[in-house]
């Protein structure tokens, strides 16, 4: 695709997604609900490790951390990280989502900067601000993934840690539901130049969102193009014993819905050398 043609793509998919996530935040969808009161009496246990091989990928303390909550609105994440001790910002394109920070920040006194903007373009941070990026599921909702990480890799500093979530590509690829046979089919390209066709809301698919599916290619050669190491890579268990046909948990037997990735910015970049988490687990 011609790069003014990706750029257009781009910028349709950041505006269409805009609307469609203050639509998702005022119908109180559940990942537009704040975190619970539990969560609040102990946020640094409620985050946990972050990693699920063994390896803690998030730091023991989190206090005086700057901290920024990429495409993270919605009363969650932000919140949690600010309680546990760290200096948040929490970037969000939807108005809404961020109204729900805003409101947690409020009812819990705690301490937020909250700013409006894509994932894609992260110009209003100076470089290597951040020690820790922590980034949800989201970059399925740009056509173009290559800007995000090249931004991430410039606002984190050397040594610093980028919590990124992913939809796995093969599980965009098929369909929701099993075959008349019980399997689950491919239906989709690996390199769409369009979106995704909607399909009805489920766990896996966010209904009216306009959603792309990037090759593993895409994300963990793109975290690595940008200028991280990658150290771990997971794929979170979302099965459950005797699960239904047709349902999400069955599914992620045969096809993980997932990606849950850590990578470093080495020490002494160019652009800084935070340590990035990249966490592609459900949010």
């Amino acid at each position: 695709m011609r790069e003014p043609r990706r750029a257009a793509e781009q910028a349709a998919a950041i505006e269409h997604n805009r609307r469609a996530w203050d639509r998702l935040a005022a119908e109180g969808v559940s990942l537009a609900r704040p975190a619970v009161d539990e969560a609040f009496g102990d946020p640094r246990g409620w985050l946990g490790s972050a990693g699920s091989t063994g390896q803690a990928w998030l730091p023991a303390r989190l206090d005086g951390l700057e901290v920024l909550c990429l495409a993270a609105g919605g009363g969650k994440h932000g919140p949690l990280y600010a309680a546990a001790g760290a200096r948040v910002t929490v970037l969000d394109l939807s108005p809404a989502m961020l109204a729900l920070d805003r409101a947690v920040a409020l009812e819990r006194r705690i301490d937020l900067e909250i700013v409006e903007g894509s994932m894609d373009n992260l110009s209003m941070f100076p470089a290597r601000r951040f020690d820790l990026v922590v980034h949800p599921v989201s970059t399925c909702y740009v056509h173009d993934v290559r800007p995000v990480f090249r931004e991430v890799a410039r606002v984190t500093r050397g040594g610093g840690l980028y919590l990124s979530q992913h939809k796995s590509p093969m599980s965009l690829q098929a369909g929701l539901l099993p075959n008349d046979r019980g399997r689950y089919e491919v239906e989709h390209s690996q390199r769409p130049e369009r979106p995704l066709p909607e399909v009805p809301p489920s766990r896996l698919r966010e209904r009216g969102t306009r959603e792309y599916v990037h090759t593993l290619e895409a994300i963990v050669g793109g975290i690595c193009l940008a200028g991280f190491t990658i150290e771990d890579l997971t794929e979170p268990d979302h099965t459950r014993p005797a699960a239904e046909s047709g349902s999400p948990a069955h599914r992620a037997a045969f096809l993980p819905p997932y990606l849950r990735i850590l990578a470093r910015r080495p020490a002494g970049g160019g652009a800084g050398g935070a340590i990035v988490v990249v966490d592609s687990s459900a949010p």
